[in-house]
């Protein structure tokens, strides 16, 4: 496994793979792999002759409250597991190499960035928009993989990649869960005990909430179910709990559409988010 520290570097590799015929597949990532980037990987590994893991945080969708500073980074221990997977190239630039003093291109997603976690975010969006375009033109991939889990993020992706002509083809995944359906994330780990144990209440509030959307097709009571749960699990601090249209993100209207619930709960001081689609009842 080789480890890349520069576009320039990536993209000279990527291109001797492309003129050799080989297919590439991307798997971008801030670090702090769990078993869900792992089943991205495995994907790739299945579909592609070459997989790319990068591993960055990258500091421009953070906000100056946010946990930037002391977001997990077992650099490490990241690379065993993607020497384990199989993993060919790690790309992990500095931010200072990725994101010159100079810089002062930004890439923003108009309508898609607006809802959900928008309004709590600002910039969140168009840096996550900012830092794909520059990996997707580092990595040259063929196909690029990203998880369920971060439903707002896919679709900004996949618009982004549209919009701009960008020849890759983005594929979605399912979220991967533990046992008791909390959604694997790498923020989990600052979780205490008494707080992970009250996670789980975050996807059984997505079930009932998509339990009423089914029977009664109304969202805002559908909604409205999900925070009785929420609260019912001591979990009272929730940006939002919404049901919307899953190709647009704005709400959910009845027969306008596929519908998707997504509600960002703040376990403890953890930003948990998670999503679900109303006709899936686990």
């Amino acid at each position: 496994m080789k480890i890349v520290r520069t576009a320039r570097a990536l993209q000279t590799l990527a291109g001797r793979w492309r003129a050799r015929g080989e297919r590439i597949g991307f798997v971008p990532t801030m670090g702090a792999l769990h078993a869900g980037h792992l089943s991205l990987v495995r994907r790739s590994r299945r579909e592609n002759q070459r997989t790319v893991v990068s591993i960055f945080v990258n500091p421009t969708q953070f906000g100056p409250r946010e946990d930037l500073s002391r977001y997990p980074r077992p650099f490490r221990r990241d690379l065993a597991l993607c020497r384990a997977a199989g993993v060919d190239v790690v790309f992990a630039p500095s931010a200072v190499g990725f994101y010159p003093a100079d810089f002062q291109t930004w890439v923003t997603v108009e309508e898609l960035s607006r809802p959900l976690c928008g309004p709590f975010r600002p910039g969140h969006f168009r840096g996550v928009a900012t830092v794909v375009l520059k990996l997707l033109n580092a990595a040259l991939p063929h196909r690029a993989y990203f998880g369920e889990k971060d439903f707002q993020q896919l679709r900004v992706v996949e618009r982004l990649v549209r919009d701009l002509d960008v020849p890759v083809r983005i594929v979605s995944c399912p979220t991967v869960r533990e046992k008791d359906g909390v959604a694997l994330s790498s923020r989990n780990r600052y979780l205490s005990d008494a707080e992970r144990r009250a996670a789980p209440w975050v996807r059984r509030a997505l079930r009932a909430a998509a339990q009423v959307l089914r029977s009664r097709r109304n969202a805002a009571a559908a909604e409205r179910a999900a925070r009785r749960l929420l609260a019912q699990g001591g979990l009272r601090r929730v940006p939002y709990v919404s049901v919307v249209n899953a190709r647009t993100l704005r709400p959910w209207r009845p027969g306008g559409g596929p519908a998707r619930i997504a509600a960002a709960v703040f376990v403890g001081r953890t930003r948990l988010i998670d999503n679900l689609r109303a006709g899936s009842i686990f």
